[in-house]
């Protein structure tokens, strides 16, 4: 591997920045390619997004030429904004999932080790956590408290990140006054509508845990579609 391209693929995992290395098989030439060259009509770079997005390494030929897109994704990572009840589960499912659990909660009755063992818990305040945490392409972020002053700070940092998945708690009154204090706030209903509200697939859950089932299935889906 060539010098130059070994040290920035280093400086990208570092970063935390998912990135796929193409190898020409007939040659071992190599270059790097991004999630941010999206280019639809480029059927090189489409195959490499597609690599990225299941997460797996393939052959692919373009314009006769045989290319190995090897993917190197970051790990996976869900932050939640409230150690509420149906966190419990979802921590638990998305674990099994592989993802990186964070749960942020300045309320510590909450936030506390003996409802969430093994999770790393944040207890300052959303918008002082997710500079902290500073979520990359490879992040879902999820809401869950319904209070305005946690969950907005949240959504407003997930908004301005280039996270995969946004999500929030509440029923579709809720979830319109959102878009309200957003709006009030500069962001574009374009912008807005990253917001997957009411959070999960549509399944009929009702219990905590099948409501954590159905967020973490919406997560999935649109991770991998």
């Amino acid at each position: 591997m060539d010098a130059a391209i070994l040290n920035q693929l280093l400086k990208d995992r570092a970063a935390k920045r998912p990135v796929v290395l193409a190898t020409r098989l007939s040659d071992a030439f190599q270059k790097l390619l991004y999630y941010t060259d999206i280019d639809e009509k480029n059927i090189f770079v489409k195959a490499a997004l597609e690599v990225l997005a299941a997460d797996k390494s393939r052959v692919v030929e373009v314009e006769g030429e045989e290319w190995f897109l090897n993917a190197f994704n970051p790990p996976l990572r869900l932050i939640l904004v409230g150690a509420v009840h149906i966190a419990q589960p979802l921590t638990r499912i998305a674990t099994i999932a592989g993802y990186d659990v964070t749960v942020i909660d300045p309320r510590t009755a909450f936030a506390s080790t003996d409802r969430f063992p093994d999770v790393t818990l944040i207890t300052d305040w959303p918008d002082e956590a997710m500079v902290v945490l500073a979520p990359d392409a490879r992040t879902a972020v999820v809401t869950l408290t319904h209070d305005p002053k946690l969950d907005d700070p949240a959504l407003k940092a997930a908004l301005a990140s280039p996270c995969f998945y946004i999500g929030a708690l509440g029923s579709k009154k809720t979830h319109g006054a959102r878009h309200e204090r957003l709006a009030a706030a500069g962001f574009s209903d374009e912008a807005f509508a990253r917001i997957h509200g009411p959070v999960g697939l549509s399944i009929g859950a009702k219990s905590p845990a099948e409501i954590a089932i159905s967020i973490m299935a919406e997560i999935t889906e649109v991770l991998r579609t």
